[in-house]
């Protein structure tokens, strides 16, 4: 059908975006200022504009035949000019769909990216900037999921693989090398097995929306690695395709998340609707900015400068209701269509902020509580923002769980010798401190040692400065305060001793996270020691500083090994899933409690073991016998379990407490031996010599009354 032969129909208000049926697309866009709207559908490079016909309240609408899947296209906005009231209508800006399903091209410095002359913001600037910018493509829902179901992995059996689809993959070897850091790369079997190994149930990744780099990153030659600089909510990010960017990267993305789930894994989406990719007023404009500024984002009281509660220059108007509709919508459309299993939230303050303050019983969490899809999947809060008051780490509601930096925090500080056993108490029981006043469970918390952001862990113990001058910014960029040690040397080394504690650490880090109380969050290379080589900013690093190195050395193959190991204790150990907070109580008086802490001589540790400042070990006994039922109901009883740990660097002897715990004891990890192929038994009363920065796992045996799983 040519062009001249396309007869506009008026169209329908709902729903929102681009939507395809066999005769043509319905197209809606919400803004309520606009005096036009135009519908450019590109060909061949060259352009066509559809004026939407039909207005009904802030929406206008039209109905367009003969536009085939796979088609290109944006939006042009005519509307008021009046940069001193928020208003930045241009039609020379090629917009970005906000509800388009998938996104093709790139994002190309130039000034027709500006709405305004540059160095002079209150002048128009009439440069087409279609050129530069990436356009919507016409999407198909259509989809053979193969009768996959979802894992539904109830939290306390949930491990976490925090990983980016692109760098996983990109230096894998098993992986063919057109898929590598692709969506089909991550799900190739060799992967996946990589993962069910690891005792992982849940995939995260980093941001998948469509993003584009920020424009000083491609001004230096890098680019926006990590992702969380979104120009789209719906469309799966372009350049993780490896068959196509005209839609077909959706029905790839959709294919992951079918093979992963066949072979039992979640996959949880980090998501960033605190700000987008425009930057502030001196950003591009690429999509929300054009279609109605003051309606999407924060506009401080001269309406010209941005609320930024995220230090990228924007915030979300979240509080609005199109701007909570347009994050719903999305939400519920990952959920059902893409069928992803939950989302973790970037800089989750700044979402539940009303007018200024973080209100948690507000409009954005509130609704999400009563939405009946939402409510059922995974929901992760990072719960801070920059903000002031926006720290609020504890303070989510009962549907939430949150990353726990408290627990990150404790942990190291424990291993590098300045922490206390007293808060690492809190941390290894599941953080009750946190949240079992308001009901919720240890599975709130999130435990993590590292994370995307900062040092691997191989560099937590390698680094006590950062290395970011790569980065550009002359190294003012990334985290000051790391808790990290070098023991001796800052930066790798060849001296066999220093390595041999480094890799110690490791293990003792490694162990304390996955035998915690808690949801365990691992890292993407950090069960083999990856490296970014000091870098605790790597967000702007797409080559093998952020890619996972799979060539292994042999100390790396026995990290990895021993981390499989720490899967399988965790996955066959329902001792170390707990469903609920230790009392400290026991259901009779020939049974030790549920949970009892022991210092160096076996004894209890008392006040003033818990408050001294030079302990530096502490042992955690769970009973086995004292289990809550499983999420089904069923009774539980397993191994009793006593995990030592020793930050000192001497070695001391530990004391085994005896009756009701145990008769003897069988080791089942030492973190002093790298291939973790212990087998000792002993006494119970008796004492183990603990090697200086070093843990022990002990299975707790009665003679008389063994239970296994």
């Amino acid at each position: 059908m040519n062009d001249s032969e396309r007869t506009i129909w008026p169209g329908a208000p709902e729903p929102l975006g681009v939507t395809v049926t066999e005769s043509g697309v319905n197209v809606a866009l919400w803004s309520p200022d606009a005096s036009s709207v135009d519908f450019a559908l590109i060909e061949n490079g060259h352009e066509t504009a559809f004026r939407l016909p039909e207005r009904t309240g802030p929406v206008w609408h039209g109905f367009i035949p003969g536009i085939p899947v796979g088609s290109t296209y944006g939006f042009r906005v005519a509307g008021p000019w009046e940069p001193s009231q928020g208003l930045r209508y241009n039609p020379a800006k090629l917009l970005i769909d906000p509800y388009a399903r998938a996104v093709c091209g790139e994002l190309t410095p130039s000034a027709a990216l500006l709405d305004h002359q540059p160095h002079d913001e209150f002048s128009r600037n009439d440069s087409d900037s279609s050129p530069f910018v990436p356009h919507s493509v016409v999407v198909s829902s259509a989809f053979d999921w193969r009768g996959t179901n979802r894992p539904a992995t109830p939290w306390s059996d949930t491990v976490i693989y925090e990983t980016h689809v692109r760098g996983l993959t990109m230096r894998h070897p098993g992986v063919p090398e057109h898929l590598r850091g692709t969506y089909s790369g991550l799900a190739q079997p060799i992967v996946i097995d990589h993962l069910l190994k690891l005792g992982v149930t849940t995939v995260e990744l980093l941001p998948v929306h469509q993003h584009v780099p920020e424009l000083d990153l491609l001004e230096r030659g890098l680019t926006n690695f990590w992702g969380y600089n979104s120009v789209n909510y719906f469309a799966p990010h372009a350049g993780y395709a490896a068959t196509g960017h005209l839609g077909q990267q959706v029905d790839e993305f959709k294919a992951m998340v079918r093979d992963l789930h066949e072979a039992g894994l979640e996959v949880v989406l980090d998501v960033v609707y605190n700000h987008t990719a425009e930057g502030g007023r001196n950003g591009p404009t690429l999509s929300f900015r054009g279609i109605d500024n003051p309606g999407y984002y924060r506009l401080g009281s001269d309406r010209r400068e941005y609320v930024d509660y995220t230090g990228t220059g924007n915030t979300l108007n979240v509080p609005t209701p199109h701007v909570l509709r347009l994050i719903m919508d999305s939400l519920r459309y990952w959920a059902t269509d893409m069928r992803v299993d939950g989302f973790r939230f970037d800089l989750a303050s700044a979402l539940a902020r009303s007018l200024h303050d973080v209100d948690l019983l507000g409009t954005f969490l509130t609704t999400i509580e009563q939405d009946p899809i939402l409510r059922r999947v995974k929901l992760i809060a990072e719960p801070w923002d920059i903000g002031s008051g926006g720290y609020q780490v504890g303070e989510f509601p009962p549907l939430w769980n949150e990353w726990n930096d408290k627990y990150r925090d404790s942990v190291r500080d424990f291993w590098r010798g300045s922490g206390s056993v007293r808060e690492l108490g809190w941390r290894l029981a599941g953080s009750s401190d946190l949240y079992q006043d308001d009901a919720r469970r240890p599975t709130a918390s999130i435990n993590f040692v590292t994370a995307h952001d900062g040092f691997t862990l191989r560099d937590l113990v390698t680094y006590e400065h950062k290395q970011n001058l790569i980065n550009g910014e002359g190294g003012r960029d990334g985290s000051e305060t790391n808790r990290s040690k070098n023991y001796g040397v800052e930066g790798e080394t060849d001296d066999p001793q220093v390595n041999a504690v480094r890799q110690r650490q490791l293990r003792n880090l490694l162990a304390t996270l996955y035998l915690s109380a808690g949801v365990p969050m691992l890292v993407a290379g950090d069960e083999m020691g990856r490296t970014q080589s000091g870098n605790n900013n790597a967000y702007c690093q797409d080559n093998e500083v952020s890619w996972v190195n799979w060539d292994l050395a042999d100390w790396q193959q026995q990290l990895l090994r021993f981390t499989q190991l720490l899967g399988a204790l965790r996955r066959d150990h329902p001792v170390f899933r707990q469903r609920t907070f230790f009392t400290g109580q026991t259901n009779s008086h020939e049974q030790p409690a549920d949970v009892a802490w022991f210092g160096l001589e076996g004894q209890q540790l008392d006040d003033a073991g818990w408050h001294d400042a030079a302990a530096t070990t502490i042992g955690m006994y769970r009973s086995g016998a004292i289990l809550a039922p499983n999420a089904h109901g069923e009774s539980i009883v397993d191994d009793s379990m006593l995990l030592v740990l020793h930050s000192g660097d001497t070695e001391v002897q530990f004391h085994t407490p005896g009756l009701p715990y145990a008769n003897e004891y069988r080791v089942l990890l030492d973190t002093s031996q790298p291939n973790a192929d212990e087998s000792r038994t002993l006494a119970a009363g008796t004492s183990i010599l603990l090697q200086p920065l070093s843990a022990i796992l002990l299975a707790a045996e009665l003679r008389d009354q063994r239970t296994r799983k």
